[in-house]
């Protein structure tokens, strides 16, 4: 495909935007008082982990290093504290944060607790009132500790004591609760999420007054309303689902906004037609003011709901001789940005390639992609049914039509990978001062679009949602290393590094992870008892390092299947606790809709392209193509059973049962004819239509 070299990244009224007076060398003043030396972004944390992401560049690194190769098997557990009393139920996405040897964090009823980092003893505790609420991490600041409450509510407590300093209510932006809170200077720094609209904010840190506003979707008169087709950008989403970096030195914030919404869905382009900015963007934005600095796009009219959701990473990395100021941005869409967060230019290089079209979704005629490539693979591929299983991660289910990244859809569900469950999505990423790598955890969900999907996209039953490590060096935009893992690794499972070369992440099965971040080799493994949706911290109290981790859980990708639980660990060399028993581990493939009936209940028999209502035992009258047109979805069997496919008479079109990924099994039917198949293992068996891949059903055998 034809490559179109990338002009200059600001263009028309762009072009015009102030760009950043970086002054240097002046003296100052005579008798003028000298200025304390700005907070560099990328100082590491090492006594405390301040804030989500460690520093403000959000690189997830400690300096920290006695915990190190060496010992790290001997890495026990110091503590643990079940924050809410032994809750397994809910949301947990909160990542703790460690400030003079104490510990917050919030649990998935919203509450935040103050727990001492070498005791593990809860010190105090903010019992929300506005109900429960998804959240990533509290702010510590000028002696409070800030949080959210349902409702767009901020409030400041007390970091002594958990006292309700004051609270303030911001509204007009959209729901302010999911992003987690950064505190810098003064200010706060708070997304919102889930509106027609959504907005980067600046809050007064003494009363929650909006000291500035920045809105993902601008409006008339504003630069980049003219991307948005007639009323389009009132109802275009972008919202900034995580929170900024800052960069004290540049003044500027780093905002990743989310993807292009509206009409039918954020599947269908057909009536905003235009880029969409700042969907799918990275905007620099004035630290004090708000103002625009720059921004870059990265994906231009987005269908798929590929944004790259993710907290924006700050490195200084030496390029073809010459240190850079970088943001490193990418997640959903498996590659790497590498932009100058000066000024959002691409020392590495970054081409305009031309895409396939739909002219009725109002495609773009180009995408980005950086010139080095990504780091996972982006097309579906076509594994014979019967061969290896699972197979290849980026196998794809079969029926469905196969594409790649950005090929167009209409009405046919088009499949597609990384899809926009998997990429690295929200992780949280770390950067390595030491070995000079940024890392993150990744998945493999891939997606099938198609405007017959009501939201933003079919996870294809059946399929096999796993994922892996990668290593990226951001110096060459090339992956060092790659390790797949049993789990996808995108959502919340945050990576921290430390200045002894140990990365640690959590996964979805419960055991937290020690690798040489230098190879991915596994070095040390402990159970903590739920699924781990949050990033691991690195603190010191009394010269003492600690590592700790939060285990809640969360339902993306895996459901009710991921195991919940509140459990706040803190890990030490000599450390003599106990791992948790193991849960149930999640389930990989993604679940039939519909719970399991018992063949007996239905002749062992399955009705194609026909629903079936659970609570009456009938199934449907009408012919289907609906996710769920398998009658019934789930039949469970003894081994041995013999179990019938039929296609009703009076069904109008030839359908089918393809059995993946074993292949035993890949039959038409016309209307009124039946197929007969005995299993012998014990095991669950998938399969879909033919004629539709979307229905899907499953055999257990029992």
């Amino acid at each position: 495909m034809a490559k179109i070299q990338r002009r200059e990244l600001l263009k028309g009224a762009a072009a015009t935007a102030v760009g950043v007076a970086v002054t240097q060398g002046q003296a100052a003043p005579a008798g003028a008082a000298t200025a304390p030396p700005a907070v560099r972004c990328t100082t590491p944390g090492g006594r405390d982990f301040p804030k989500v992401g460690g520093n403000l560049g959000n690189q997830n690194y400690s300096s920290l290093r006695r915990i190190n190769r060496g010992n790290v098997k001997r890495l026990g557990a110091a503590w643990l504290n079940r924050i809410e009393g032994g809750l397994d139920t809910g949301t947990n996405q909160g990542t703790a944060v460690a400030v003079d040897g104490v510990l917050y964090i919030e649990s998935a009823l919203g509450n935040v607790h103050a727990v001492d980092g070498a005791t593990g003893e809860t010190k105090w505790t903010y019992q929300q009132t506005r109900g429960t609420l998804t959240r990533r991490g509290v702010a510590v600041g000028r002696g409070l500790v800030y949080t959210h409450g349902r409702g767009s509510w901020i409030i400041a407590l007390d970091q002594e004591t958990g006292q309700v300093a004051w609270e303030r209510q911001v509204t007009g932006y959209g729901n302010m609760e999911k992003v987690a809170v950064i505190y810098h200077d003064g200010l706060l720094y708070c997304g919102t999420h889930d509106g027609p609209r959504g907005a980067a904010l600046a809050l007064d840190a003494s009363n929650g007054d909006v000291v500035w506003h920045f809105w993902g979707t601008p409006g008339p008169g504003e630069f980049g309303n003219d991307t948005w087709e007639g009323d389009s950008w009132q109802v275009g989403g972008a919202t900034p689902w995580l929170h900024p970096a800052i960069d004290p030195e540049l003044g500027l914030s780093y905002w990743t906004f989310g993807n292009a919404r509206g009409n039918n869905s954020s599947q269908d382009g057909s009536r905003r037609g235009g880029q969409n900015l700042f969907a799918n963007s990275i905007v620099a934005l004035d630290l004090k003011t708000g103002e625009y600095r720059w921004h870059f796009q990265s994906v231009h009219h987005d269908i798929w709901d590929m944004d790259n959701s993710m907290a924006p990473v700050l490195a200084d990395v030496r390029i073809r001789g010459r240190m850079r100021k970088l943001v490193i941005y990418g997640s959903k869409s498996g590659m790497y940005f590498i932009l100058d967060r000066a000024d959002g230019t691409a020392p590495l290089g970054i081409d305009e390639v031309p895409v396939p079209q739909e002219p009725r979704q109002k495609t773009w005629p180009t995408q980005p992609f950086p010139r080095q490539g990504g780091w996972t693979e982006n097309r579906v591929v076509d594994q014979p049914l019967g061969t290896s299983v699972p197979g290849d991660p980026n196998r794809a289910v079969p029926n469905y039509a196969r594409g790649a990244l950005y090929d167009p859809h209409w009405d046919v569900p088009i499949l597609s990978i990384p899809g926009h469950g998997g990429g690295a999505d929200w992780n949280h990423q770390s950067f390595s001062h030491s070995t000079k790598l940024v890392y993150t955890g990744y998945g493999y969900v891939a997606a099938a679009h198609s405007l017959t999907e009501s939201s933003n996209g079919l996870r294809p039953p059946g399929e096999y949602m796993t994922g892996g490590v990668v290593a990226v060096d951001p110096s060459t935009n090339r992956v060092r290393w790659k390790r797949r893992m049993p789990y996808s690794l995108a959502h919340g499972n945050g990576i921290l590094t430390t200045g002894s070369d140990l990365l640690y992440i959590g996964q979805p099965d419960g055991n937290l992870l020690c690798l040489d971040a230098h190879n991915g080799r596994e070095l040390w493994r402990f159970q903590t008892g739920a699924a781990i949706s949050s990033s691991p911290i690195a603190y010191e109290v009394d010269g003492v390092e600690y590592v700790a981790v939060y285990a809640g859980g969360t339902g993306i990708p895996y459901g009710d299947s991921a195991p919940r639980g509140d459990f706040l660990w803190a890990f030490r060399i000599g450390g003599t606790g106990r791992p948790a028993p193991a849960p149930p581990p999640p389930v990989v493939r993604r679940p039939v809709s519909g719970g399991p009936v018992e063949g007996s209940a239905v002749d062992n028999t399955i009705v194609l392209a026909r629903t079936y209502n659970a609570a009456t035992g009938q199934v449907g009258t009408v012919e289907s193509t609906a996710v769920n047109a398998m009658a019934p979805t789930h039949l469970r069997v003894p081994v041995g059973t013999t179990v019938t496919f039929v296609n009703p008479a009076d069904n109008v079109h030839v359908h089918g049962a393809t059995q993946f990924f074993e292949g035993l099994f890949d039959i038409r039917l016309q209307p009124g004819e039946s197929y007969r198949y005995t299993f012998r293992k014990r095991g669950e068996y998938f399969f879909n239509d033919p004629h539709s891949a979307r229905p899907t059903g499953k055999v257990e055998v029992y």
